[in-house]
C-alpha cells in the first residue's frame, strides 16, 4: 500500500515520541529512518514496530574516553544509536576539516545505527570520503559454524563527486537483521541460503531464522570481512561483555580522509565524475538495461516519492506504526 510522506513522517514522530525521546534526539532519528525508508531500504521504520526502539532509562551526556587532534574514543551514555553517530561523524568531521583526518570510535550504547548509508552520505556531501562500521549483538554465525556469534556488521562507503555522492552500503550477513523483521511481519518466507534456524538446519521460515543464526554473504570471505569488522567495531573501540560474554554493547567506527592529502579535490571529483561515466558506458551483458552505480537504485526510489508524495510500506507494517503511534 502507499501513504503520504507527511502521514509517514508524523506517525514516526509519534512512535519516537511515546518512545521517551526529546524533540532533537526524534527528529535525528526520523532522518535517519527515512533516508533507509525512502531509498528501498529495510533499516526504516520497522525498527519501531514490536520491542521497538525506547529511550533508555539511564541516558547520559555522551563523554570523550580519549582524544588527539585525529581521533576521538567515546562513551555513548546508552543514548541511541543514531544520536550518538550524528555526533560522532560531526566530531570526525571537524578533525578531518582541520587536519585531513579523522577517526572517532564509540562504546557505551545498545541500539540501531540505522542505515550507516545515511552517515557516509553525509561526509561524502561535505566533501570528504568517509568509512562508517556499525557493531551489533550476536545475529550471525561464522562460516562452518551456526552459533550466533558476529553482528550484522555493516560497512558504509561515501564518495564525493561533485553531484551526487557515490555511496556503498552493505551488511556483511547474507541478509540484514530487520529483513528477517521484515519478511516476518509481512509473512513472506526468506531465502533457502542465508539462515539457520536454532539446530544448524537451513531455514527460509523468518522466525526461526530470528531464532538461530543469519549466514554471512560470500561464505568464508564474507565471514572474514564480518569478523575483521567485529574487531573494529568492538575490540578496537572497548566495548564491554556481560559475565557470560554476550555484548552488552554495540560499538561503532567512522573516519573521514580529506582528499586534499593526497590530491586535489576538486580534479579528484572530477576522476571519478569521468570513471562514474565511463562505468555506465561499458558494454552491457544481454538483457542488461543499464549499469547502476552504488546508491543510485535507492536515490530513484527517492525522487519518486518526491515527485509524487507518496511512500510504498507494507500493509501489516503500516498498521503496527500506527498501532504503536497511538
Amino acid at each position: 500500500m502507499k501513504v503520504s510522506l507527511q502521514d509517514l513522517k508524523q506517525t514516526t514522530l509519534a512512535v519516537l515520541a511515546r518512545s521517551g525521546y526529546p524533540l532533537d534526539e526524534a527528529q535525528t532519528i526520523l532522518d535517519v529512518l527515512m533516508y533507509a525508508q525512502l531509498r528501498g531500504n529495510n533499516q526504516g521504520v520497522v525498527k519501531l514496530i514490536g520491542a521497538g526502539m525506547p529511550r533508555h532509562k539511564e541516558v547520559q551526556p555522551i563523554k570523550t574516553v580519549k582524544e588527539t587532534k585525529l581521533s576521538a574514543l567515546l562513551d555513548g551514555g546508552r543514548n541511541s544509536g543514531m544520536v550518538l553517530m550524528k555526533y560522532a561523524v560531526g566530531l570526525a568531521l571537524d578533525k578531518a576539516r582541520e587536519h585531513g583526518f579523522g577517526i572517532v570510535g564509540t562504546h557505551n550504547t545498545k541500539s540501531s545505527t540505522g542505515a550507516i548509508g545515511y552517515y557516509a552520505n553525509h561526509i561524502a556531501q561535505e566533501g570528504f570520503i568517509g568509512f562508517v562500521f556499525s557493531g551489533s549483538g550476536e545475529y550471525v554465525a561464522m562460516h562452518g559454524a551456526y552459533q550466533p556469534l558476529f553482528g550484522t556488521n555493516p560497512m558504509a562507503i561515501g564518495v564525493p563527486t561533485g553531484g551526487i555522492p557515490i555511496v556503498f552500503d552493505m551488511a556483511t550477513s547474507a541478509v540484514a537483521l530487520f529483513g528477517l523483521v521484515e519478511a516476518k511481519t509481512a509473512g513472506r518466507s526468506i531465502p533457502p541460503d542465508v539462515a539457520y534456524d536454532a539446530n544448524g538446519q537451513p531455514t527460509t521460515d523468518p522466525s526461526a531464522a530470528l531464532a538461530g543464526a543469519i549466514r554471512t554473504f560470500g561464505g568464508y570471505k564474507g565471514a572474514a570481512l564480518s569478523m575483521i569488522f567485529e574487531i573494529l567495531t568492538h575490540e578496537l573501540v572497548e566495548t564491554r561483555h556481560l559475565i557470560d560474554g554476550h555484548k552488552d554493547d554495540w560499538g561503532n567506527l567512522v573516519f573521514v580522509i580529506d582528499p586534499e592529502l593526497l590530491t586535489d579535490s576538486d580534479s579528484f571529483k572530477e576522476r571519478v565524475a569521468a570513471l562514474i561515466e565511463r562505468v555506465k558506458a561499458s558494454k552491457k551483458l544481454p538483457g542488461v538495461e543499464e549499469i547502476l552505480i552504488p546508491g543510485e537504485r535507492g536515490n530513484r526510489i527517492l525522487d519518486d516519492i518526491i515527485r509524487t508524495d507518496l511512500v510504498e510500506i507494507e500493509e501489516n507494517l503500516w498498521t503496527q506504526l500506527q498501532k504503536a503511534a497511538s
